[in-house]
């Protein structure tokens, strides 16, 4: 068994343009005052992080590690949330994810794809240049529109939508693996990698990669109401990052998992605060060090009520308070005594 490694934040939730969220340095200075220890960094935001330049200058990495350490923080993951998601959108969506992508790149669906496959790959490098192990980030999707169908999905066409997915990241995650980089998608609604069966489906097609990874978030596995503590059992191997972010799901006679096209606050799923929802956070803990896992709790604040702030100061007492410090003695080692295969033949009376 290992300790996890925490309390963690997630910054691009809290970016913006006032003080203390809209520099670097600002605001590794808040939350380190707050009490984390480290921070994972959203790579499309330049006031965090030049991805380009990170995966062209090992010096500009190397000045970009010592500014965050300098207040006590290292960096746990880069993130390509945005640029994940638009290796594989759909036309449905075009105009709503052109948002993610460079204003001479809206308008050109096969010009952002090409653009988000090589902001993956500069993640890859940059992680190297930092000394990661882990980066976070999203598959995207070509077949969520059929998630639940009408007229139903004809046959052939999940398995050619995962087979087109996995064209597009295997040659990413084969430069992931050359750069000693896992990529952990974040399993996630709007995304084809969405629950355990998706992600197995998508395995298969990239032939059980190494480096096709998984970052755990709990919360939305309330939202559909998938087991998320016996998706560890099943996945941990596979768990290489993990989201601290809390839901609850209230179903009533109107509104269940689809949500009734209601805002966050209406909805019967919506994400909370951690420790003001329904995940079981203890359990998570447990079963995460039980297995082994030794990478960051990184709280993602996404809170319906709660201010960002109040979250950010809760987050990293919470995290602390979950984090286990993993025991490498048997609790009755006191009493045990010299062992040899006599003395196992004697208890046995063979």
């Amino acid at each position: 068994m290992k300790t996890i490694k925490g309390p963690g934040i997630f910054l691009a939730q809290f970016m913006g343009d006032e003080p203390p969220f809209n520099s670097l340095d600002a605001i590794c200075a808040w939350v380190s005052s707050l009490g984390y220890k480290g921070v994972q960094i959203p790579t499309w935001d330049k006031r965090l992080i030049d991805l380009d330049l990170a995966a062209t200058s090992k010096t500009y990495c190397d000045e970009l590690k010592g500014k965050v350490e300098s207040y006590g923080l290292e960096i746990t993951e880069l993130s390509t949330h945005l640029q994940g998601q638009l290796v594989a959108v759909h036309p449905a969506y075009d105009l709503m994810f052109d948002n993610f992508a460079p204003d001479e790149l809206k308008g050109n669906p096969a010009g952002r794809t090409e653009w988000a496959k090589q902001q993956v790959r500069n993640a890859a490098i940059a992680s190297r240049h930092l000394g990661l192990k882990a980066h976070a980030t999203f598959s995207g999707a070509l077949l969520w529109h059929t998630m639940n169908p009408w007229p139903q999905r004809p046959p052939g066409l999940v398995d050619m939508g995962f087979q087109e997915l996995a064209d597009r990241w295997l040659p990413i995650l084969n430069h992931f693996d050359e750069n000693g980089v896992d990529v952990c998608y974040e399993v996630h609604p709007g995304e084809d990698l969405h629950d355990g069966l998706s992600y197995e489906l998508f395995l298969d097609k990239v032939n059980h990669h190494p480096r096709a990874c998984l970052l755990f978030d709990p919360s939305h596995f309330v939202l559909q109401q998938l087991d998320y503590l016996q998706y560890i059992d099943f996945y941990h191997e596979r768990i290489r990052a993990f989201h601290v972010k809390d839901a609850e799901f209230n179903p009533t006679g109107k509104c269940g998992v689809y949500g009734g096209y209601q805002d966050w606050i209406n909805r019967a799923g919506r994400f909370r605060s951690p420790g003001d929802g329904q995940v079981d956070f203890t359990g998570i803990f447990s079963k995460l060090s039980q297995y082994g896992y030794d990478g960051w709790a990184v709280m993602e604040w996404e809170c319906c009520i709660k201010s960002p702030e109040q979250g950010a100061r809760e987050g990293a007492p919470f995290i602390q308070s979950h984090i286990i410090e993993v025991t490498h003695k048997t609790f009755d080692d006191f009493a045990g005594a010299e062992v040899d295969k006599s003395f196992l033949r004697r208890i046995l009376g063979i």
